[in-house]
């Protein structure tokens, strides 16, 4: 499924595939279009022609809401709704460019992945929500101690059942005072937040590594034709 992108949208994308050096991209740009940005370079193979690199990668593009263009050696392509079965589907959009290098002809590709930036992001909301209930904690506790400690009532001993004790009924239990561990276990704790917060870590840490490697393999494979 084929569809023109945008003028404005189409030379973004392109400029946004040239190396970063000549862009002069500054070093805190750098690091935020790499939190969900996945790019590098594979060589083809000696003798391998821009045309059958790209037929060789059609494939790949060939999917349920994926819209693509080939514009001389560059092609870029958008996705929307990606389908289960596309080997394609954790990123959202990204060029593919063809160059002259010194050994020979290189692909260079920058590929954009929301779901990257989700779980880059979901540990700082959930960190977020951990100092929140932290603050809250110390706001409720400075307002209790503020309107005083209520006096401690204390509950009548409860008297067994002339019949249940002629039946030898053991006495009841006297009634337990609330401790402090009581008190702890009603207090809004910050835990599951931390403990959100390191799967979503864990999960973007993973994920962007195998990510980069698994297409750079998706690619060098239909490059070869293996």
């Amino acid at each position: 499924m084929t569809g023109a992108a945008p003028t404005a949208d189409r030379a973004t994308a392109f400029d946004a595939t040239a190396p970063r050096a000549s862009l002069g991209y500054s070093v805190y740009r750098r690091f935020i279009d790499g939190i969900w940005h996945v790019e590098g370079s594979l060589p083809l193979a000696p003798g391998q022609s821009v045309d059958d690199a790209f037929d060789r990668l059609e494939p790949l593009f060939r999917q349920t809401g994926t819209t693509r263009e080939r514009t001389g050696d560059t092609l870029s392509f958008r996705k929307e709704i990606q389908a289960a079965q596309d080997k394609m589907a954790v990123f959202d959009g990204g060029v593919l460019r063809i160059e002259q290098d010194a050994p020979g002809l290189m692909l260079r590709y920058r590929l954009a992945s929301r779901a990257l930036l989700f779980c880059f992001l979901a540990p700082l909301l959930f960190l977020a929500f951990a100092q929140a209930t932290i603050v809250l904690g110390k706001f409720e506790k400075a307002r209790t101690e503020a309107k005083g400690k209520k006096p401690e009532v204390k509950k009548p001993p409860v008297v067994l059942n002339p019949i249940d004790k002629a039946l030898g009924a053991p006495e009841p239990d006297p009634p337990k005072k609330k401790g402090k561990k009581d008190e702890d276990d009603k207090k809004p704790s910050p835990t599951p937040g931390y403990v959100f917060a390191g799967i979503f870590a864990a999960l973007y840490a993973v994920g962007r590594i195998l990510e980069d490697r698994r297409i750079k393999a998706l690619f060098r494979k239909s490059l070869l034709g293996t």
